[in-house]
C-alpha cells in the first residue's frame, strides 16, 4: 500500500517536519512492506519555509532583522529558482516574544520589510501567520518605502482588516492586549486604513495583525497559504498516487476545515485519515484520532514525537486493508 504522510505542525510540540518523520517511523514500524512518503505541509504561518525547504530544496539565505521589540534576530528566506519565499514570523511572531514583553501597542512588522527587501529582485511570497504584532502592516510598509513587484501573500484567515472579525477584534487579545485596549487599537488601525478603506475590507487584509492590509498596499495580492505550498510540492498529483493519505495538526477543530493544512488536503485525497494532538469535533468528517484520547496528556507534550510515532503504529495495526 502506498501511503502519503503529509501533516502541519502540532503546534508547541512538533514542527511539520518532525511530525511527519515521526508518523512515518511509527507506520512503517507497523506495516514494513507499505511504501511511506513524507511531505510535510504548512499553511503560510511558522514552519512555512521549513516545509518548502524540505520538500523543494533550494538555497536558504540567512539575514539579520529586527524582532517585534526593535532587538536583532536571524531569519532565514528560501530561494528556489527565480521565487524567494519568506516566512513573516520569522521576523514578528508572537514566539520571538516572552509573554510578559506581548504588546501590540510597541511591536512592529519592521523586520518583515527588511526580509522582502533582502529577497528583491525575486517573485515574493510571503507566508502571514503567526504574528506578534498588531501594526497594520506599517513598520514593514515604512522600511520598504514603496510597491514591491510579483509579491503574493499565502495566509490561512480571511479576515478584513477592521471590525469584530478583524486584526484587533479577532487576534490582538492572543498578542498581549488587554481587552480594555481594544478601542484605542482599532482607532490606531482606523486611521492607519483610511489610505485605502476598500482595501482594508479585503479577504487576508487583517491576515498577522494587518500586515496583510500593508503589503496590500505595496501591491502584494493574497493566495490560500496552504493552497499555494500545495501546488508548490504537488500535492494532488501525490494524493492521487497513494492509497491513504494521512494529515494531521495540534488541535483538529472547526478552523481546521476552513483553510488550514486538513482542509486542502481533505479536498485531493482519496482517503484520509488525521492524527491530532487533540480532536475537537463533535462529528468528524474523516475518521480522526487524537493523541490525548489514545496517548493521554502528559505524554503527549512530555514526549511528543514518540507519542504521535506510537499512535501511528497503533493506527497502523488496527487500519481495514
Amino acid at each position: 500500500m502506498r501511503v502519503l504522510v503529509c501533516p502541519d505542525k502540532f503546534a508547541g510540540t512538533l514542527s511539520a517536519v518532525a511530525a511527519a518523520r515521526a508518523i512515518a517511523t511509527g507506520w512503517r514500524e507497523a506495516r514494513p512492506g507499505d511504501e511511506v512518503v513524507e511531505v510535510p505541509l504548512a499553511d503560510g504561518g511558522p514552519g512555512f519555509v521549513e516545509v518548502l525547504h524540505a520538500n523543494l530544496g533550494g538555497r536558504l539565505h540567512t539575514e539579520q532583522v529586527q524582532d517585534p521589540l526593535g532587538r536583532p534576530v536571524i531569519a532565514s528566506w528560501l530561494e528556489v529558482g527565480d521565487t524567494a519565499y519568506i516566512e513573516a514570523a520569522q521576523a514578528n511572531g508572537l514566539a520571538l516574544l516572552a509573554p510578559d514583553e506581548r504588546d501590540p501597542w510597541r511591536t512592529s512588522s519592521a523586520g518583515v520589510g527588511e526580509l522582502i527587501d533582502a529577497a528583491r529582485g525575486h517573485r515574493i511570497v510571503v507566508g502571514l501567520g503567526g504574528s506578534g504584532t498588531n501594526d497594520g502592516g506599517r513598520g514593514a510598509v515604512d522600511i520598504l518605502g514603496g510597491p514591491v513587484a510579483d509579491m503574493l501573500l499565502a495566509t490561512d484567515v480571511d479576515s478584513p482588516l477592521l471590525g469584530p472579525e478583524g486584526a484587533t477584534y479577532g487576534f490582538a487579545v492572543q498578542k498581549g492586549a488587554d481587552p480594555a485596549d481594544l478601542p484605542g487599537l482599532e482607532h490606531r488601525m482606523q486611521v492607519w486604513a483610511a489610505q485605502d478603506p476598500e482595501l482594508a475590507q479585503a479577504p487576508g487584509a487583517g491576515a498577522a495583525g494587518g500586515l496583510g492590509f500593508g503589503l496590500m498596499l505595496l501591491g502584494g495580492r493574497r493566495v490560500s497559504g496552504i493552497e499555494i505550498v500545495m501546488r508548490s510540492v504537488g500535492l494532488a498529483a501525490r494524493c492521487a498516487e497513494a492509497d491513504l493519505v494521512i494529515t494531521g495538526e495540534g488541535k483538529f477543530d472547526w478552523q481546521s476545515l476552513h483553510g488550514k493544512v486538513v482542509s486542502g488536503v481533505r479536498d485531493v485525497a482519496p482517503r484520509l485519515i488525521v492524527l491530532a494532538g487533540d480532536v475537537a469535533l463533535d462529528e468528524s468528517p474523516v475518521p480522526a484520532y487524537s493523541l490525548v484520547v489514545e496517548v493521554g496528556m502528559a505524554p503527549a507534550f512530555a514526549e511528543p514525537a514518540q507519542s504521535l510515532r506510537q499512535l501511528a503504529r497503533r493506527v497502523a495495526l488496527d487500519l481495514d486493508p
